[in-house]
């Protein structure tokens, strides 16, 4: 049964003296997933219960199925705008139609995420890469906040992208309700301020009481502040969405993009507390565990979840040992609902949104951006333009851009890998590094490594270099030894290439050896014939061993030529 739920052993193993610091953890997690949870709900489209129940099954399901030890699985900010740019199009403004849509697109992404985890894709979260998501998750963020400012400020924002809705911020601040204005100004300031000064205290709760209480003793509704209102109380009631054939399109290709953002955003969060706490995880089993998550979600009437970081930064500050504060969080959001929902209805929405851009200014990244302009101007710029994809195209393309990205990065750096001209260390002879490096070439010969497969996209740069490095060799140069301890593979292209390069050096009287050929590489030199074209006296199992072979061969060729000319 462990096999099918590894978290059992959980409750097998669990120990006494854990319980006070799980409990203290998940009762603080509670807090702050309250307020946050109905606030990500508003951010969705969804009535403020939706995302209480949003945090109810979930940490269950990733403690009995998940791989992580502090991780809590709640509703995420990046997912819940997806939701809101895929779902709002489709309703078009029918709240019972939006519910259905959003039911089954929760549903689609948790049956895509345990099919990824089935057939082993949990190693797409090592697809995008670092700086793409926090070029991402910056446009998100920027793109959160300026959609969040009317509400805080009391009036409408029209829909679009980032500059769509900064134009109406703008050109509507005539219509500010200074109530609104003023308490949702206060509570920003303070979570803004607090956040760093007294880190570990549950400010979004705080932010909600305050906010609530304002609202009730001032009688600010009167006043024109909206409110929450009414939240039902009691667990959700189980239901059969209905949605269009044709919608289910547009939900699937919905349900890809956030499987892949809300994965690989999860397994960052619990590889860095993982590795903090000195044990691994296993992202198979977890995009499996987030999937599970997903589908309990939509058949409780909630929307799409993600490893939550400051949630679970929470649990990791509050000293928990194990997933029991997720289960203690989640027993504490039951009780609310069944008993503590009168409160929830005096919530200011200005109250909501300040809440969500104090979340979203802890997804911008500004240190790692300057740090990929000074590290890397390419990478610096792949950042930027996943930032504007988001904030021009929306949030959905935006994932689009990002993979995009993505793939033209990694096609860009495999067609065009790094190559280096090798020689001796002089005070080693036996290394052998780039002469870049202060390694001295050996005199008439030119050792090449090349780092990568040499496969069809980029066997022809690989001849190209080759050509290079063979133009720009001194002209006694008489053999030419390919590395190949960093090209794993060849394929038919490659070959094809390999044997044309042999026989236009040969032409040239310069000698082709290969050194170090292993696995796919070797197997394909012997199917193709071509480790007899270039000699099996040419194949050397080191740099060294092929060295030692061209020394040999001009120690003879040397004496030979003395032996015919003494003079």
């Amino acid at each position: 049964m462990n096999i099918i739920a590894p978290g059992l052993s959980l409750f097998q193993n669990y120990r006494r003296e854990w319980l006070p610091a799980d409990l203290v953890a998940g009762l603080s997690v509670a807090a702050v997933a309250l307020p946050v949870g109905i606030a990500y709900a508003d951010l969705a489209g969804f009535p403020p219960v939706v995302g209480i129940y949003s945090c109810i099954l979930p940490p269950v399901m990733y403690a009995l199925f998940g791989s992580s030890r502090q991780l809590i699985v709640n509703p995420d900010v990046t997912a819940a705008a997806i939701v809101a740019s895929t779902v709002a199009p489709l309703a078009a403004g029918n709240a019972e139609k939006f519910a259905d849509l959003a039911m089954v697109l929760t549903l689609m992404t948790g049956i895509f995420l345990i099919a990824g985890g089935i057939v082993g894709l949990g190693a797409i979260a090592n697809f995008l890469s670092r700086p793409i998501l926090t070029g991402y998750l910056n446009g998100i963020a920027l793109t959160i906040i300026v959609g969040q400012l009317g509400k805080l400020l009391g009036y409408e924002v029209a829909g679009g992208g980032f500059f769509s809705k900064l134009v109406s911020v703008i050109s509507r601040l005539n219509e500010t309700q200074l109530p609104t204005a003023a308490l949702g100004l206060s509570l920003l300031v303070m979570l803004l301020v607090a956040k760093r000064v007294l880190p570990r205290l549950p400010w979004p709760l705080v932010a909600g009481l305050i906010g609530a209480g304002v609202v009730y003793f001032l009688g600010l509704t009167s006043r024109g502040v909206a409110i929450v209102g009414s939240v039902p109380a009691g667990l959700p009631v189980p239901h059969i969405p209905s949605v269009d054939l044709d919608q289910l399109t547009p939900l699937a290709f919905g349900a890809g993009g956030i499987m892949l953002v809300s994965f690989c955003s999860m397994t960052m969060t619990a590889r860095s507390f993982a590795a903090k706490n000195g044990y691994t995880i296993d992202s198979t089993r977890d995009m499996v565990a987030l999937g599970i998550c997903d589908i309990s979600a939509g058949l409780s009437r909630g929307f799409v979840v993600s490893g939550s970081d400051s949630r679970t930064a929470v649990v990791d500050s509050s000293g928990s040992k194990s997933q029991m504060a997720g289960i203690v969080a989640s027993a504490a959001m039951v009780f609310v609902l069944l008993f503590l929902t009168s409160p929830l209805s005096y919530l200011p929405i200005t109250g909501l949104s300040a809440i969500l851009i104090s979340s979203s200014t802890g997804l911008l990244d500004t240190t790692s951006i300057r740090d990929y302009y000074r590290l890397s101007k390419p990478e610096f710029r792949q950042c930027m333009v996943a930032t504007l994809g988001v904030m021009t195209v929306g949030v959905l393309p935006g994932v689009l851009v990002a993979v995009g990205l993505a793939i033209f990065n990694l096609l860009r750096k495999a067609s065009r890998p790094h190559d280096a001209v090798l020689g001796q260390m002089p005070d080693s002879p036996d290394l052998y590094r780039d002469l870049n490096a202060g390694a001295e070439p050996i005199p008439g010969l030119v050792i090449f490594r090349f780092d990568s497969p040499i496969i069809f996209f980029n066997a022809e740069h690989f001849a190209s270099r080759v050509r290079t490095v063979a133009d720009e060799a001194p002209p006694d140069t008489r053999y030419f030894l390919l590395n190949a301890e960093s090209s794993s593979a060849l394929d038919v292209t490659g070959a094809s290439v390999i044997r044309s390069l042999r026989e236009e050096l040969s032409a040239r009287g310069i000698i082709l050896g290969v050194a170090r050929p292993k696995g796919r590489f070797l197997s394909m030199l012997e199917r193709s014939g071509l480790a007899d074209e270039i000699g099996r006296e040419n194949l050397f199992l080191t740099v060294r061993e092929g060295v030692s072979a061209f020394l040999e061969t001009e120690r003879t060729s040397s004496v030979k030529a003395t032996a015919r000319d003494p003079e």
